[in-house]
């Protein structure tokens, strides 16, 4: 399945309006004393409910390695939505379409639509018998001590490829502001683990020039609104 299941979030500054234009619109008096300025406004806690995954905003990429060469490319998410409460992301759940996978490096369309027809046969995949692969959270722990542009949470899941699921962990940039929640971030897979073995390097039947590392990688970035 592919590094999920996260992006920058959205910032906003209050600028007043320069003294000359007020005197003018208002037409104060030349010496009319200066008001105090007002405190700004305190920021709105995020609201707390269910925000809606938006696929459009939302990417994930997957990359894969054999012992001779590599590739990588695009999935889509289909549906999911991020818990938000207290102003924090605390759960969540994302489906993606497994009929959506692309090899952004694969130019050819012959040789794309082979190998992404070998990536879903059943020899990997088995996409026409598990068309979705889902994550839902059941953890988010922040980390102490993270940097404003680091992942500051650890989040924990159940990850389900190929109609079987796993408990995974990772790091991950998670945050809620202006009515968006976001989380990003990058996860390794090791594709055994849900019963994808052919080629596997772990195998001693597989080919040293055939094999297939069993561990590939997702980046993903996930924005929900509220």
């Amino acid at each position: 399945m592919k590094n999920f299941l996260m992006p920058a979030l959205l910032g906003a500054a209050l600028v007043a309006a320069p003294a000359a234009f007020a005197q003018t619109a208002y037409k104060l008096p030349a010496k009319a004393p200066k008001s105090a300025a007002a405190p700004a406004a305190a920021a709105a806690p995020a609201a707390a409910g269910a925000y809606k995954l938006q696929p459009q905003l939302s990417t994930l990429g997957w990359a894969g390695k054999a012992v001779t060469h590599g590739h990588n490319g695009t999935m889509q998410f289909s549906a999911g939505e991020l818990t938000v409460a207290g102003g924090q992301v605390t759960g969540g759940t994302v489906t993606v379409d497994m009929k959506s996978m692309k090899a952004v490096d694969i130019t050819d369309a012959e040789s794309h639509t082979k190998f992404v027809g070998h990536m879903s046969s059943d020899d990997f995949f088995s996409v026409a018998k598990y068309p979705t692969s889902t994550f839902k959270i059941v953890s988010i722990t922040p980390i102490a001590g993270a940097k404003p542009e680091a992942e500051n949470a650890t989040i924990a899941g159940d990850m389900t490829i190929h109609g079987a699921t796993q408990r995974i962990s990772f790091p991950a940039k998670v945050g809620v502001k202006n009515g968006v929640a976001a989380a990003t971030g990058k996860v390794v897979i090791d594709r055994t683990k849900f019963g994808i073995t052919n080629s596997s390097k772990s195998l001693s039947s597989t080919l040293a020039d055939k094999a297939i590392n069993d561990d590939f990688a997702l980046d993903f970035n996930v924005v929900a609104k509220n």
